[in-house]
């Protein structure tokens, strides 16, 4: 079946064009253009611009808009090697151009053994999800995209999650055809992509329109129509079925209005008023001027022997080798002789006790070697920051995602086969998921933070106004591009085990595998020579599947290799904390804060992990940038069945300053404010405490807020939005200015530690290694401008290997954005060390090279 799959794929793509010249040719005919299948998307962009160059205009309304679409498209990587033919018979309900082409009517000619035919791409094309009518021994041989007639207008639109190069979450062609000379339809073809498995028309809308007048009631009855034919259940793939059904109705409105608005600069007679003036600005499409950049940096002074490249915009030392696909990541790695695959079985429940685990129906897929679950722990089966965690779940699991078990086999794709076979059954025990539920039950971790400053009951009776109110804030997944990633290689002697570990933590990746080994961790190594992408989703969360991978690979003696699919680092992993803010704001009329009670409340998930360290950052964070005198907060961290979450770029500290902003927006809304005002009236000066007791000194925050509304001319940009938005019903501009802060370094002191070991080699190179992780940030980069400037050589004799255990050991992980101050410390206090025992030898040879004097201390 797989290699029926891959001929019937490959066959019109590969072998097709070498002998049907037509598969890749152009040519205009009468009625359009015909495109060869094979064509690129960048050649048919090519050919519909040419098209519309060398067309009068009334011909140009299909090919505008099937333009429009391939603007949608991703970059020259897809644009030079995808088909036009490859968009159509893939099928994809969420097509850009299938909608285009259905509407326009385009043909399409299909070849076989037994001849050719043409087919419309009507209604009855696709059959069903990624089906159509083509059958199994037919090829596409070319479109035939018509051109438009007088009186025919044509649209296409597309909405998307981001503007550039995003799949459709709803994509439509729209086109009406008049009766010459009047605004009475003649014909109309109204055809949706993501509202259903297919890319369909709205058979019943368009049968009720023709015929009648583009007017007002016309609109209306569009509108009711297709709210009623383009509907989908609660349940529908893809979700967000309010917005899909609503932009359905958006893109009609839209294009109601454009035809309205062609209608009215033809002379064509109306029934209905003219475009508004303010409702012109919804017919408008978006153009995205074109890309330009700058890089600003300090220029440094030249002269010196050895160039000093601190502060120059020295190129991310891996960059060469990132773009061309060199780069070794984790699972780059080559594969060891006997080497085995681990795919994790996680519970399906989000908590009940576990009654029986059986993998007898695994044994029988091909390739597989054992099954590993908690009796297989040789040391403790207990991990986690806060020891509240396990290896695997053993009776009780407590989330979606929990890891009962692994699987190993001989090839990844034996071992999911096999892991999908493993039985598990349960007895279902009630869940708590949200932050409501936690708090209706007093599900909590038991440490409450609270941090207080002034009398906030005091502060209240002295205010003009009192405001209350709440916010909630979601979580977020790390996305980071390279997921979670172990390859575990074991020694064969004393327990020593040897760990390749995309983490940002690798001490406490040593720590807990140790622990599950039964192990010091001296038996340990951890070796990270980069990761793709981190973002606080590897600081602590990737050692519940290293601890996993080091088990498998004690109890079988070989290699084992596990890299997250994403939807299974996605499960497991956890996010950013959701909070829930409740606040009770008191404030005078002119819109300074007086008293803040406020009480926080995070979604931790089924361990502590780092949720209280990001409750602390929370509460450092509640005030922003603004000085309150009076403060009550609270912080509680709510104990609930959701994979445990985590460390997230911003560490609770966004959270915290959210809902600072959102009762600052209350206070600016209630005294009828600008929100600029308030909140420049709210800031610290130098001098000023914190709530949590720092006084600011050095502070620049006025003069900061005064020079950005000066460069930004913020007041007269705000004006012409202003008035823009009066004349503009449909599309609004918006500005606004907001503080923001953010303390780096641990809140834990002893966090704040770093180290560095420095070699240097008898040829004068330099091998550097520091306790920090590279994910892309540049770190190893900063170091080596360090040390280069340290040592007075130049970066091309320096080099950093790999992080690694058992060169530096007991690392802060790289967080915090204070890993580039401390590394880098340790870095330079290394480098004087080795300057310290290099100067007798330069005393008594100042003209010699670094090489020189590296030789002879080497020989002294």
């Amino acid at each position: 079946g797989i290699e029926m799959r891959l001929k019937n794929l490959l066959y019109p793509v590969i072998i097709a064009p070498a002998w049907i010249p037509e598969m890749n040719a152009v040519q205009h005919t009468e009625t359009g253009v015909t495109i060869g299948a094979a064509c690129t998307l960048k050649s048919v962009e090519e050919v519909m611009k040419k098209a519309v160059a060398d067309l009068p205009p009334y011909k140009t309304e299909i090919f505008q808009a099937v333009l429009e679409q391939l603007r949608w498209f991703a970059g020259p990587q897809i644009r030079n090697v995808a088909a036009i033919g490859g968009n159509i018979m893939t099928a994809s309900p969420i097509s850009d151009l299938n909608p285009v082409l259905m509407a326009s009517g385009s043909k399409l000619t299909l070849v076989s053994k037994e001849g050719k035919r043409t087919v419309t791409m009507d209604e009855k094309f696709f059959t069903g999800y990624r089906k159509t009518i083509v059958k199994p021994e037919e090829i596409l041989l070319s479109v035939e995209i018509p051109y438009s007639k007088k009186g025919e207008y044509f649209s296409a639109f597309k909405q998307a999650s981001r503007r550039e190069d995003d799949i459709a979450i709803v994509t439509c062609g729209l086109r009406v055809l008049f009766q010459d000379g009047t605004s009475r339809v003649k014909d109309i073809k109204l055809s949706y992509g993501g509202m259903a498995p297919t890319t369909i028309l709205a058979l019943k809308t368009c049968k009720e329109l023709t015929g009648r007048d583009w007017n007002e009631k016309l609109l209306q009855d569009a509108c009711r129509l297709l709210s009623g034919e383009m509907d989908l259940s609660p349940s529908a793939p893809g979700g967000m079925v309010d917005f899909r059904r609503t932009l359905t109705l958006s893109f009609f409105f839209k294009f109601y209005l454009t035809v309205l608005q062609k209608l009215s600069k033809s002379g064509t007679k109306t029934m209905c008023e003219p475009v508004p003036s303010n409702y012109i600005s919804a017919t408008e499409l978006f153009h995205k001027d074109p890309i330009a950049n700058a890089q600003l940096f300090q220029e440094v002074p030249k002269g010196q022997a050895v160039e000093d490249m601190v502060g120059r915009p020295l190129v991310h030392v891996s960059a060469a080798k990132q773009a061309s696909g060199e780069a070794v990541y984790c699972d780059d790695i080559p594969h060891y002789e006997n080497e085995l695959y681990l795919t994790l079985v996680t519970s399906t429940k989000a908590h009940a006790k576990i009654l029986s685990v059986d993998a007898s129906e695994a044994q029988s897929v091909p390739g597989f070697v054992c099954f590993v679950s908690a009796k297989d722990v040789p040391g403790s089966n207990i991990t986690g920051i806060a020891n509240d965690e396990t290896v695997f779940a053993k009776d009780v699991v407590t989330c979606v995602g929990h890891i009962i078990g692994a699987v190993l086999a001989d090839t990844q794709e034996h071992s999911r086969r096999a892991a999908k076979a493993v039985k598990i059954k349960y007895e279902e025990l009630q869940p708590i998921v949200t932050i409501q539920e936690a708090i209706e039950k007093q599900s909590f971790f038991k440490d409450i933070k609270r941090i207080n400053k002034g009398d906030v009951k005091k502060g209240f009776e002295e205010s003009d106004h009192i405001l209350e109110g709440e916010m909630y804030l979601g979580g977020q997944e790390h996305f980071y591009l390279e997921t979670h990633c172990t390859l575990a290689v074991p020694k064969g002697e004393d327990g020593e085990m040897e760990l390749f570990v995309s983490t940002q933590n690798p001490m406490k990746t040593q720590e807990f595998a140790a622990n599950a080994l039964g192990v010091p961790s001296n038996r340990v190594v951890v070796r990270v020579k980069r990761m793709g992408g981190g973002f606080g989703g590897k600081e602590t969360r990737s050692t519940i599947l290293t601890s996993v991978v080091a088990v498998a690979a004690f109890k079988t003696g070989r290699a084992v290799r596990c890299m997250l699919d994403r939807d299974e680092d996605m499960l497991i992993s956890g996010g950013r904390h959701p909070f829930l803010g409740r606040y009770k704001v008191g404030f005078m009329k002119n819109g300074k804060v007086k008293s803040l009670e406020v009480s926080y409340y995070s979604n931790g998930g089924n361990s502590v992990d780092l949720s209280l360290g990001v409750m602390d950052r929370a509460l450092l964070h509640l005030d922003n940038s603004y000085n309150i005198p009076n403060v009550s907060s609270m912080g509680i961290v709510c104990k609930t069945n959701l994979p445990s979450n985590t460390a997230f770029r911003g560490f609770g500290g966004p959270q915290g300053m959210m809902i600072a902003e959102c009762w600052m927006s209350d206070i600016a809304q209630k005294c009828g404010l600008p929100p600029e005002e308030v909140r420049k009236l709210n800031l610290y000066h130098e001098g000023d405490t914190t709530h949590f007791n720092q006084k600011l000194e050095g502070f620049t925050l006025g003069r900061c807020w005064d020079e950005c509304l000066s460069s930004s001319s913020y007041h007269s940009r705000k004006k012409l939005i202003e008035e823009f938005n009066k004349q503009n019903r449909w599309k609004k501009r918006g500005m606004s200015i907001i503080p923001t802060k953010f303390g780096i370094s641990f809140t834990v002191p002893f966090l704040n530690q770093a180290g560095a070991l420095v070699h240097v080699y008898t040829d004068g190179s330099v091998l550097l290694t520091h306790g920090g992780t590279e994910m892309g940030q540049g770190l190893h980069t900063k170091m080596i401008q360090v040390a280069s400037r340290a040592l007075g050589v130049p970066t091309s004799k320096i080099y950093i290997s790999e992080t690694s255990t058992n060169t530096v050991p007991n690392t802060s992980p790289t967080a915090a954005s204070v890993s580039a101050d401390i590394n880098g410390m340790a870095v330079y206090n290394a480098c004087q060390t080795i300057l310290k025992r290099l100067e007798p030898i330069k005393q008594s040879n100042p003209k010699g090279s670094w090489e020189d004097w590296v030789r002879c201390l080497y020989l002294s």
